[in-house]
């Protein structure tokens, strides 16, 4: 399992960054987010205008066939980033002197849509997560506004703004691009404000793809992508781009022992980001399926070892008390053996399709999950002491934290 990583650590630093102070980039995050927050610049303007820019892909040099251009990307996509203040107040004594984090955001719609992750705008995890009491979105033209939150996916750490006013203001889209077209060692951009220092730009390449990353409610966000750019505190929101500068990612996490960068960072897929905005706009929040159990990965060795029956697929070792995979008559696996120095319960149900996706490894049982609402029904196909058979699931709603396993 993916070791947890601390997903403030890579958005909240002082307040004070943001209003172009110098900045402490210490790994604790509380001690980041408690500086003092100053008191914002107002700005006059007198107009909104909304310009779309040409993709780095289209005409020559593009990502396609005239090879990789990072101040081309940096060019269209850098007027789209933004830096977000959130200001928490923790109480009525606190009101003059308030909390302040920082991270990064990119615009999604010219009616002054921000997207960003849900944790650069919200404190706390589980049932305790809290949104911030003010927001405040920063353009690289310096126009600082204030910003409304939308709505917030604690599951895929997604949040969705609105500015509040955008007279004045040149808000620039950035395209959203494809999940499935990411591969691995393709080009990649990530703009944002690390430490601080907005409009910052590094290079990199996609390190690899369907990772499983921790959300704020203990789930895994799965399908994650991995880069080598550069990414730090102050990061978190911003967008990570390909060869054409469109958005592929929003940046998350790092994974990291010293506090700082060390090329291991992760991106939060698009499809899942389109997904969690769209649902967001329409009512607020976002649902999941659920279906209750912990697996682990099936392969060819560990099938033949334990009498599977098929070489793939997602082995129950898990289920939730009293949740629809139980409910199901869905089997965890007993007792403990060990095999290949890992300690695997026995037993369990092996789940190789939801629906008519084919379920190859343990991630593809929670993607597949996510084309599901709470309250469908569910056909997996799975495999029983070694033979094939259907079980029908009524997929309740996610909670909004882990639950007690058995």
């Amino acid at each position: 399992m993916l070791a947890r990583v601390s997903r403030r650590l890579l958005a909240l630093i002082s307040a004070l960054a943001l209003l172009g102070a110098a900045a402490g980039c210490g790994g604790n995050v509380d001690n980041d987010r408690d500086e003092q927050a100053q008191q914002l610049p107002a700005e006059t303007v007198e107009k909104t205008r909304v310009e779309v820019l040409e993709r780095a892909g289209d005409g020559d040099g593009d990502g396609a066939g005239g090879g990789f251009d990072a101040e081309r990307v940096y060019d269209q996509a850098g007027p789209g980033v933004v830096t977000i203040l959130s200001i928490f107040k923790d109480g009525k004594e606190d009101e003059e002197n308030p909390n302040g984090g920082q991270g990064s955001g990119f615009v999604v719609a010219e009616t002054g849509e921000i997207a960003t992750n849900a944790h650069v705008v919200t404190t706390g995890e589980g049932k305790a997560i809290k949104k911030a009491d003010e927001v405040y979105v920063r353009f690289a033209d310096h126009n600082q506004v204030k910003a409304r939150i939308v709505g917030f996916d604690p599951n895929s750490d997604v949040a969705l703004l609105t500015l509040e006013t955008r007279e004045g203001l040149r808000l620039r889209p950035i395209g959203l691009g494809e999940s499935e077209d990411v591969k691995v060692g393709e080009p990649v951009v990530a703009i944002g404000s690390p430490f601080g220092e907005e409009q910052s730009l590094s290079v990199g390449v996609v390190s690899a793809t369907d990772r499983a990353i921790q959300s704020l409610t203990g789930f895994d966000t799965l399908g994650a992508v991995q880069t080598d750019a550069a990414i730090n505190q102050g990061n978190s929101g911003g967008p990570l781009l390909d060869a054409n500068g469109d958005v592929i990612g929003i940046n998350a996490q790092i994974r990291t022992r010293s506090g700082g960068g060390e090329g291991v960072g992760y991106a939060i897929p698009i499809d899942q980001v389109k997904r969690s905005l769209d649902q967001i706009r329409e009512g607020g929040e976002v649902r999941y399926a659920y279906l209750g159990v912990a697996t682990t990965a099936v392969y060819p060795q560990v099938a033949e070892r334990f009498e599977l029956g098929t070489t793939s697929g997602a082995w129950v070792q898990e289920v939730v008390k009293g949740g629809p995979a139980e409910k199901a008559g869905l089997r965890a696996g007993k007792g403990e053996t060990r095999f290949q120095a890992r300690p695997y319960r026995t037993g369990g149900d092996v789940v190789t399709k939801v629906g008519t996706t084919p379920v190859r490894t343990e991630n593809d049982l929670g993607l597949s999950l996510t084309k599901y609402k709470p309250g469908d029904k569910v056909t997996l196909e799975i495999y029983r002491g070694g033979k094939r058979q259907t079980v029908e699931v009524t997929v309740d709603e996610r909670p909004k934290e882990t639950a007690p396993r058995r």
